[in-house]
């Protein structure tokens, strides 16, 4: 499961939350490989549209609420990559 995938990413801090930091990532000539990205099923058609034109695939998880509360977050976030 995705989730769960995540939060052992987060332990070992391999997780970026937030499409800018993302794109900044994946444009570093080093981070060939992206790494997997979810996006949370309410994500704002802009988003996606700005993963799409970088060519990125992504998998859908729950809503933004949903995601945040499994992951012990206290934000709420529309895109995760794990590195």
């Amino acid at each position: 499961m995705s989730i769960t995938d995540i939060k052992e990413a987060q332990k070992t801090g391999n997780v970026i939350f937030g499409l800018k930091r993302i794109l900044k990532f994946t444009q570093d000539k080093k981070n060939k490989k992206s790494g997997r990205i979810f996006i949370s099923r309410d994500t704002r058609p802009e988003i996606l549209k700005e993963l799409e034109s970088h060519g990125m695939e992504f998998e859908t998880l729950k809503t933004k609420t949903e995601v945040s509360k499994e992951l012990g977050l206290e934000f709420e976030n529309e895109v995760i990559l794990i590195k």
